[in-house]
């Protein structure tokens, strides 16, 4: 259909979707948004028209949003493919100073589709190193295996960027939005790169998540060749086949809460805001019955590595922080440098300690703090996560760590199965998971594991 845009720039990608030429202003934003000229495109909107008016063989014209650290732009894109790449043509940039406010919803946003799709989740250190694998599930098992063996190491080590044969790890800007392979997996990937740092974005790491494009295929293989199965386990079985459309579903209400397909009457984006919040809790709920299956089972074992306590009390800190701070709480974790050898597994610890923590922020004052302290006697290491909630009482504290318990309190989003599956955690690798606390004066809930060597 014609249109009467008078386009004012113009650009050219090549047929592996690298910008090769650019008029400004689109080259100074993409150089500030982390990219090369020559290079790959590194705005999103952007990438997402180019790839689809390459793969459809069609002309496409509409208008984009996007923003790096310093303004927000939109603007009419029209994408032309031909035989040695796309022409992109330009008309009616705006660009505006990014407000605080409208740069952390759009983030926050973003950030909350890719948290609830995600089928594998990563901690990096500002270097894009490997500090914790958060999650996996399905055909993913393999890879997160391995890199819980590997830990330290670039992610890019352990995956195939398509298209990219350039010196690893790149600028995280390149990296968001990256489609890559895996390895065991049949489907493609995309990556999404959340960045922490108060002066700089990835200088205190990353949250990265892998989301597929499409679902996993629940009639795969089983690994248990011929064996007759009674019944459908939650976390093999059910769980891929759930989360998939419920993530979807999630992400879709975001999109119209936010508005981002367009105006809405505040009632019905109201609607949509219940519609996410339940598929969070069903989503979580899902993710809380396949570990309970797994620590239920007679044959569940935990691992007898070497653990830092203090390290891992950091890590989950760090993971948790920008929660804590939308809340104004303030973590108050064990100093670098300090170490409390232990023996259990890794991702176990880490595991009950992001539990730990989650509720002591979900359920203290805002505005206060919670602290983690960890220390060794008589040869056993301990970490214990306290918070300034109004505490429980006996009564209370007797049935803390029962299943499905949640002490009456009701729409916070919890299953009553975390204290549970912890304490289950915690016995599996010869320890305990305990509690203190009294009504107005918070909770103390302790962690103890056998001492690793050299504690003396």
């Amino acid at each position: 259909m014609a249109t009467n845009v008078s386009y004012t720039a113009h650009a050219r990608t090549d047929l592996d979707g690298n910008l090769i030429a650019a008029d400004e202003p689109l080259a100074g934003f993409h150089r500030r948004s982390g990219g090369d000229l020559p290079g790959p495109l590194v705005t999103p909107a952007l990438i997402q028209l180019v790839r689809k008016s390459r793969d459809l063989g069609l002309r496409l014209s509409r208008p984009i949003m996007a923003q790096d650290d310093r303004e927000q732009i939109t603007a009419w894109i029209e994408v032309s493919p031909g035989d040695e790449g796309t022409s992109i043509a330009i008309a009616n940039w705006q660009a505006q100073p990014l407000a605080e406010d409208i740069g952390t919803a759009d983030a926050a946003h973003r950030n909350a589709i890719a948290r609830q799709m995600s089928e594998l989740a990563l901690r990096l250190g500002p270097h894009q190193e490997v500090l914790a694998v958060l999650q996996a599930s399905g055909d993913l098992r393999k890879i997160a295996d391995t890199i819980r063996g590997r830990l330290g190491e670039a992610w890019t080590q352990f995956v195939e960027l398509k298209g990219n044969a350039h010196k690893q790890p790149l600028h995280w800007r390149l990296l968001d939005g990256a489609k890559l392979e895996l390895d065991g997996s049949d489907r493609q990937w995309t990556v999404f790169l959340i960045p922490f740092g108060r002066l700089e974005p990835g200088s205190d790491g990353f949250e990265l998540h892998l989301v597929a494009d499409e679902p996993e295929n629940a009639e795969q293989p089983s690994d248990k060749g011929h064996e007759t199965v009674t019944r459908p386990g939650i976390g093999e079985d059910i769980a891929p086949v759930l989360r998939q459309p419920v993530s979807r579903i999630i992400a879709n209400a975001e999109t119209i809460r936010t508005q981002l397909a367009g105006p809405l009457a505040d009632e019905y984006s109201n609607y949509a805001k219940d519609i996410s919040s339940a598929g969070e809790h069903l989503l979580s709920l899902i993710d809380d019955l396949t570990t309970l299956e797994a620590v239920e089972d007679e044959e569940f074992t935990a691992a007898a590595e070497a653990v830092d306590l203090a390290d891992v009390a950091r890590r989950a800190a760090g993971i948790l922080r920008v929660r804590a701070k939308e809340r104004g709480i303030t973590i108050d974790a064990p100093k670098n440098g300090e170490a409390v050898p232990a023996t259990g597994e890794f991702r176990r610890v880490l595991q009950i300690l992001l539990n730990l923590l989650g509720n002591a922020i979900r359920y203290t004052p805002e505005g206060s703090d919670v602290w983690i302290r960890s220390e060794v006697f008589e040869g056993r290491a301990s970490v214990t996560v306290a918070d300034m909630g109004e505490g429980l009482d006996e009564a209370e504290q007797s049935k803390v760590f029962a299943k499905f318990e949640r002490l009456g309190r009701s729409g916070d989003g919890g299953s009553g199965l975390g204290l549970y599956i912890s304490r289950r955690l915690a016995q599996a690798m010869d320890g305990s998971l305990t509690v203190e606390s009294a009504k107005g004066q918070g909770a103390r809930f302790t962690l103890e594991l056998p001492a690793g060597e050299g504690d003396g």
